[in-house]
Order: C-alpha cells, then structure tokens, then sequence
C-alpha cells in the first residue's frame, strides 16, 4: 500500500524551502535555498523572480530525488508565499520587466502620503480593509509603471501580467497556461474588494493599473492547474493549498475558531486573529480574509510588524554583536532585566500600531554601564513588545480577550524570548513543535483540495505536540517595563 504525499514550497522572503508531507502529517524531507537581497537604495528592497523560481525547481527536483518519489505517491504540489512583495512580468517572454518589489520596500512613502493628502485612505481601507501604505503591492506597481520605460505602454496593450509571488510561481509551473492567485494574496494588494470578492475598479483607476494585468482569484484549496515546466521532474502536478505565509501560519495552527490568534515570528512578525466574520479594523490593524475554503471565505484581523527577526540578523551581520544565534539566549540571561535601554527597530519605519513609515531605529536609555548584553536583550525585549501592541489593539477591536497565543517561526526556539512574550501578555503562550506551520496550512489545505483529508476534524488530530510558556512575572513590574516601551516609542515617531 503507498503512501500519499505532499509537496509544499514555502517562498519567504529570505529563501524557499521545499518540504515532502505524509498523510499523517509528518514532514519526511525538507531542502531550502536562500535568494540575494537587493538594496538599491536606502529603505528599497528588491529580489530577483528568475533567481527565486530556479530555486524553486532546483528544490522540487532535490526533493524528488533525494526521497526517491513516483508520481503514484506524490498528489499535490502547495504553495504558500511572502505576501505583498510582488512581481510585473511580459507574459510572452516570460521576464519580470523590473525586479519584485519586496513587502518591506519604502520606496513609494511619499507616494502614499500623497495620496493620504488627497483624501482617499478612507475609502481604500473601506474597500481593502487595508491602510494605504508602502507595505502593501498596489503602490509598488504604480512604481514600475511609472517609472520603467516602455511598461505604462506594454501594460495598455495587454502584454504585461503582474502578480503576487505565488501568482508567479503557479505561472511559471504551469508553462504560462495559468494566471491566478489566492483570496488571501489578492486581499493584501490594496487593488481587491473584500466585501464583493472582486478586483476593484475604482482602485485600478487610482493607480493605472489595467484589469488586463491582474490574475483570477481562487479559493486556497482550489486547484490551480498542473505543472508543465520540463525541467521539473515530476509533470502534470496538481497545484492547491495556495495561501500567504501568514494566513497559511494561522490555518498551520488549527486556529478554526472565531477569536483563535497566532503569531508568526520571521523577517517582520504577523499577528492574526481568526474573526470568522469581517471585523472592520482601526488604529493602526488591517482586515484580511483569511482564506477561502470551497466557496466559504473567513476573515481575520492582522497586526503586521516590520522587523522582529530582521532586528536579530541586524545585531549579527551589520553591529556584529553577536556571531550567530545560539549566542542570543546566553546574552540576554546574563542580566536580570533591560536596566532602562530600549530598542526601537524601526528600520523600515514602524507597522500595527503606529503605521508610520518616516521613524526611525534608535537604542534609548543607554548609560555608562550599557554593554552587549543591553543591546541584544533590549533588541529580544522589542520582538515581545510590538507583539502586545498588536494583541492589544485588536482585544479593543474585537470585544475578544486573547487568553492564549500560538507561536510559529524561527524565534520560538528561543525561550527566553517565548517566556518574555508570555510575561509581557499576561497569557498563555503555544509554541508548536512543529516549526514549518505556514508550510502546514498550505498542505493541510491542499491535502482538503484533493481529497486527502475531507474535513477539518481530520487535520485537528494532526501534530498535537506543542511547548507551553504560562506568564510569570508580577503585573506591576510588567506595567512598568511596558509603559517604559511606550514612552520610548513615541518618542521616536515622526508626524
């Protein structure tokens, strides 16, 4: 009797793994492939779609090789994907006419700000459920159309295809023969409806973007074609289970229940709350559907941070504090508490709640005494902190009290940083032993696709085993290091 399996491809922002999953739900092999990042500019950021999609089949291809599987065993190829960073291409060629524009690129501020100025955040964000800001793909593409010769014009005469970078993906596995996406990728663009469930025309007027461009939105678990590149070698792949990292990270986590939160620690950090029906967000949250599911969409509400991991990659490889991240855990223990310094990583301004492109980073309450260990420990402190701004503000927004958060991501392997996080919410903290939960929500919804399993009951039964952090520390001293934040934060925010 064989085995079914499950071939996922988690594109992130710093790299691609690939990782075969049984029907159980096991992850049996993972290879992964790290992409350059491009900084043409101060606050730009860019990567190349061609060197992202070799790695892509290199991956697949290792991944079949190295587990030695037919194409009896192996049912379905999910995607889940960085979202907002997006990619303008010639469908003819098949070349990116510009490199992709990555989710943390501020290039298109002042853009923004514009636009605030003339009056239409509000009705973006009622349509989009989304704020008007840089993060998001819409004012990225008005970039490339303005500003690449000849695009503006190949764009009228329908010979340009823009995307998502999961929309790339499934375009270049398929040979060109698909252009679509998921509800979860086309609600983070600022160009689609989510109460109609359409690309919006209004919105394509404001920013010159023809419908021509834009691909066929599905449901996560829809079948989105087959693959039919030849260098792949396994053809006539069925594509499903295609979602956004951070919704695919929610789905991972079985957080199936209205009022059901997690938080995905990468690059940035997403903060999600399952709502089930649309809540509209304020002060600084954004709506986001949180995936389609034959036929049915649910919501959710997103706290979205720019830089958590990205704070710790910054100690190591620009301060060169630290060598590598094992040395983390040691630095921050040596000290009993932060002793008054605070790290700000607003490098590329700050997200949820502040939403303010123009801050900047700075290290405050620095003494004589500050060393190392400050700096590091206040830079771990800073991933916990932004995390409860956003659970507060949507606990406001939602009349719902979060009474536990489940973790995913590289940072969960920190304990310090997870028992800090469980300290500074006053609740208890999930963190899953199984560390690819983006990856997971893009199979499990794949594996609902085709069949493998027929309800969510099924995939409940799945990867119990999880690591448990439950709130220590005395709420008087938390008030105070919190406030201590606060203070330090506003201090920092440009008007």
């Amino acid at each position: 009797m064989t085995t079914d399996y499950i071939l996922a491809i988690d594109q992130s922002t710093s790299g691609t793994k690939a990782l075969l999953v049984d029907s159980n739900g096991t992850i049996t092999h993972k290879k992964s492939a790290s992409h350059k990042q491009y900084y043409p500019q101060p606050g730009w950021v860019e990567h190349d779609p061609i060197e992202i999609y070799e790695n892509v089949k290199f991956l697949i291809n290792g991944i079949v090789e190295s587990a030695a599987i037919s194409t009896i065993e192996l049912k379905v190829l999910a995607i889940t994907n960085q979202r907002e960073t997006i990619v303008v291409w010639d469908k003819e060629t098949g070349l990116p006419v510009h490199n992709a524009i990555v989710w943390q690129c501020r290039r298109t501020s002042d853009m923004c700000k514009q636009l605030k100025e003339y009056g239409y955040e509000s009705k973006i964000k009622s349509k989009t459920g989304l704020t008007l800001d840089p993060y998001f793909s819409a004012s990225k593409v008005k970039w490339i159309m303005d500003n690449i010769d000849g695009v503006k014009e190949r764009a009228g005469d329908g010979k340009l295809l823009l995307g998502t970078i999961d929309s790339w993906l499934i375009w270049k596995l398929t040979g060109g023969k698909v252009h679509a996406t998921d509800y979860t990728n086309a609600s983070r663009t600022l160009l689609f409806n989510i109460h109609s469930l359409e690309w919006d025309h209004e919105l394509l007027e404001l920013f010159t973007i023809p419908k021509s461009m834009l691909p066929e939105v599905k449901d996560s678990n829809d079948i989105f074609g087959e693959t039919e590149d030849k260098e792949i070698l396994l053809s006539k792949l069925p594509i499903s289970g295609v979602i956004g990292d951070s919704q695919g990270a929610l789905f991972g986590q079985k957080c199936f229940e209205k009022g059901m939160a997690k938080a995905t620690y990468g690059t940035g950090t997403s903060v999600l709350m399952h709502t089930g029906e649309m809540v509209r967000a304020e002060n600084g949250l954004v709506t986001s559907i949180a995936w389609g599911i034959n036929g049915e969409v649910s919501y959710a509400l997103e706290g979205i941070i720019h830089s958590t991991g990205d704070t710790i990659k910054w100690l190591i490889e620009e301060l060169e504090l630290i060598t590598d991240l094992s040395e983390v855990e040691t630095f921050v223990r040596s000290l009993s508490d932060n002793q008054g310094v605070y790290f700000i990583p607003a490098f590329v301004g700050l997200g949820a709640p502040y939403w303010n492109s123009y801050a900047r980073a700075a290290i405050m309450g620095m003494s004589r005494n500050t060393g190392k260990a400050h700096i590091v420990r206040a830079a771990v402190e800073s991933i916990a902190y932004q995390v409860k701004d956003a659970i507060e503000l949507m606990e406001t927004e939602s009349s719902i009290n979060i009474k536990e958060l489940k973790v995913d991501g590289g940072a969960t392997a920190n304990s310090f940083l997870m028992q800090f996080q469980a300290d500074m919410l006053g609740a208890n903290v999930i963190a899953s032993n199984v560390s690819e939960l983006s990856s997971m929500g893009s199979v499990y919804l794949a594996g609902l696709g085709i069949g493998i399993w027929n309800s969510l009951d099924e995939i409940r039964k799945l990867n119990l085993e999880n690591e448990l952090f439950e709130p220590m520390i005395a709420i008087d001293l938390r008030n105070e290091w919190y406030q201590g934040w606060k203070r330090t934060v506003n201090s920092v925010l440009v008007k």
